[in-house]
């Protein structure tokens, strides 16, 4: 659809989910600008210099498509409806207090605003901020966007909203989403791809979480497909899923939940291609064979493709690309060689605000997943010439 290919550097395609850590100073700018102490073109300042050293950084390590590291968002999630997580600049269909998306592992959780009157829709597009990268950068682009599975949970669980039906909502998201994802095609994306993260976590069935337990990964699955069928079979070779147990202060959401609650409902989305946590997952034998069971070779006219996770952003030790390589040669004695790729397991900081602990500071984070990143596109070269794939 645009131009680029995939394969064009590496034999085996590579691509990013999507975040990078924020810079301290970007993070503690954030703060400053909740709190009143700097104005708006303060903070797009601080956003706008964390751009351009991802980029320059990025572009260092030979990627053949980057992301600007998600610098200018609140989150993955919540960008097109707040400017910050704390809720400046909340959408005015939106209050506080909604669900939480997500319970973590170390006990924290992240909490997501509640719908509280219609109509909705976007404050910001993800194009909003690839247009503004896009002059820092001579390496293709790609982009990522929230699912309408993630923003369906802004409407209550039980109660409805008066005057504005689920029904009506959730047609707006699938408005909203297919709009997200052709504004970033037309601002110059090579790829876009749909964070889905909420699809594993939708059968964990946690107590504390009570819309985990409500059944709802086949109607996300529905939801993505009905934003698929407005794109035709060569559009969508280019539009993607991510999927993994969640990434948030160097913890997860949904890591204990069998995978196979997920995979062979997830190949059923008419998406291209498919970004899978892979790296961080104990016994990885299984998870090869479910995707090369599932991976459909015509889905609705396109052929899928698996990127599989070869770098964990939550763990600081940097893999070799001897790891790597060795990671994607496994992965093909199950999945077909000409529908494989390589990614990372998750954004490297889905939230605007993470202190990565585990790491000790999101400045060391930076530097870390930056020679992961090198490692994994100089790993995936070397998998392609050992399985012969140009």
């Amino acid at each position: 659809m645009n131009g680029y290919d995939p394969r064009t550097t590496t034999g085996i395609p590579t691509e990013p989910v999507g975040s990078m850590p924020r810079p301290t100073t970007l993070q503690d700018t954030y703060a400053a600008y909740d709190e009143g102490r700097i104005d708006k073109a303060g903070l797009e300042a601080e956003q706008e210099a964390a751009v351009r050293d991802t980029i320059d950084r990025y572009q260092a390590t030979g990627a053949p498509i980057i992301s600007d590291g998600e610098q200018r968002w609140s989150s993955f999630a919540t960008y097109p409806i707040t400017d910050t997580l704390a809720g400046t600049g909340l959408a005015p269909s939106l209050g506080p207090g909604g669900q939480f998306f997500a319970i973590f592992a170390d006990g924290h959780g992240r909490q997501l605003p509640k719908l509280e009157r219609g109509p909705f829709e976007y404050s910001n597009y993800a194009a909003d901020s690839l247009r503004r990268s896009l002059p820092y950068a001579t390496t293709p682009m790609k982009q990522a966007v929230i699912a309408p599975s993630m923003l369906a949970l802004l409407y209550p669980l039980k109660e409805p909203v008066e005057g504005y039906s689920r029904e009506d909502f959730e047609a707006k998201l699938v408005d909203e989403c297919e709009k997200d994802i052709r504004l970033a095609f037309d601002a110059g994306a090579a790829r876009v791809s749909v964070d889905f993260t909420e699809g594993r976590l939708a059968t964990r069935e946690d107590p504390r979480n009570p819309w985990t337990g409500a059944g709802l990964l086949p109607h996300f699955v529905e939801l993505i497909n009905r934003v698929m069928a407005r794109f035709d079979a060569t559009e969508r070779a280019d539009i993607g899923i991510h999927t993994c147990p969640g990434g948030d202060r160097d913890s997860v959401h949904s890591a204990d939940v069998p995978y196979n609650n997920l995979l062979p409902e997830m190949f059923a989305i008419n998406a291209g291609y498919f970004l899978i946590q892979l790296a961080s997952e104990r016994d990885k034998d299984p998870v090869y064979e479910s995707i090369g069971r599932n991976l459909r070779d015509d889905a609705d006219g396109v052929t899928q493709m698996a990127y599989i996770g070869v770098i964990n952003p939550q763990n600081p030790r940097v893999e070799s690309a001897d790891e790597v390589a060795a990671a994607l040669v496994r992965a093909a004695d199950f999945i077909p060689r000409q529908q494989l790729g390589s990614t990372d397991d998750c954004g490297f900081s889905p939230f605007s605000i993470d202190e990565k602990p585990n790491h000790g500071s999101p400045d060391f984070a930076r530097d870390v997943a930056f020679q992961k990143i090198r490692n994994r596109v100089d790993g995936t070269r070397m998998a392609a010439e050992k399985l012969g794939v140009s």
